[in-house]
C-alpha cells in the first residue's frame, strides 16, 4: 500500500507562493533539487490540480533542459517517470505522457489508488492537498522551509483542519533551508 505524501516548499512564514502568485524565493539550489529529485524517484504517481499540472508540465519538454545543470535536467527524467492524476473541471485536455484528468476529487478513488499502488504517492498544490487533509488521506507532510518571509500569500497547510503530526525527519541544506518531515496521526 502506498502512502500520500504533501510535499512543499514553504516560506518561513507558511506560504507556498506570495500574495502576487510569486514562487521565485522558492528557487532550490542544487542540494535541495538533488534532494526533491531523490525524494521523487519514491513516487509511483503525483496527484495534481490544475494550476500545479500547469506550472509543473514544463518538465515534459527537453527544449530547455539543455544548458541546465545535471540536477535539473534528472529531475525532468523523474518526473517524467511518474503516472499523473489532475483533478480538473476547466482543463480540457493534457500534453504531458502518463497523465489524466479526473473531473472531481473523489476521497474513496484517491483512497483505492492508495490501497493498491506499489509505490508512494505524492499530492502537490496547496489546494488539492488541503482536500486530502481534510478528508484524512495525507499520511505524511513534507515540508521545505525556506529561509524567508513572505508576508502573505497561498498558505502551505489548510485553514481550519487540525493536523497531530510526528516528527520524523529534519535536515538543514547549507543555502539555509529546513527540511521538516511529519507522519500525520490519526486521531478519533
Amino acid at each position: 500500500m502506498g502512502q500520500l505524501v504533501y510535499a512543499a516548499n514553504t516560506s518561513l512564514d507558511g506560504f507556498v507562493e506570495d500574495a502576487a502568485g510569486s514562487l521565485d524565493w522558492s528557487v532550490p539550489d542544487e542540494e535541495v533539487h538533488a534532494f526533491w529529485n531523490e525524494r521523487e524517484r519514491g513516487i509511483g504517481t503525483s496527484l495534481y490540480g490544475r494550476r500545479m499540472y500547469e506550472a509543473m508540465r514544463v518538465w515534459e519538454d527537453d527544449d530547455w533542459l539543455a544548458g541546465e545543470p545535471d540536477v535539473v535536467r534528472e529531475y525532468a527524467a523523474v518526473w517524467r517517470d511518474a503516472d499523473k492524476v489532475v483533478f480538473s473541471t476547466t482543463l480540457q485536455e493534457v500534453t504531458t505522457s502518463r497523465t489524466r484528468v479526473e473531473r472531481r476529487f473523489d476521497p474513496a478513488a484517491v483512497r483505492a489508488l492508495k490501497e493498491t499502488s506499489a509505490k508512494d504517492l505524492s499530492v502537490g498544490g496547496a489546494t488539492l492537498g488541503a482536500e486530502a487533509f481534510r478528508h484524512g488521506l495525507v499520511d505524511e507532510c513534507l515540508l521545505v522551509v525556506h529561509p524567508v518571509a513572505v508576508g502573505g500569500g497561498k498558505p502551505a497547510l489548510p485553514a481550519g483542519v487540525r493536523l497531530d503530526l510526528e516528527l520524523r525527519e529534519e535536515r538543514r541544506f547549507a543555502g539555509g533551508a529546513v527540511l521538516l518531515r511529519h507522519a500525520v496521526r490519526r486521531t478519533t
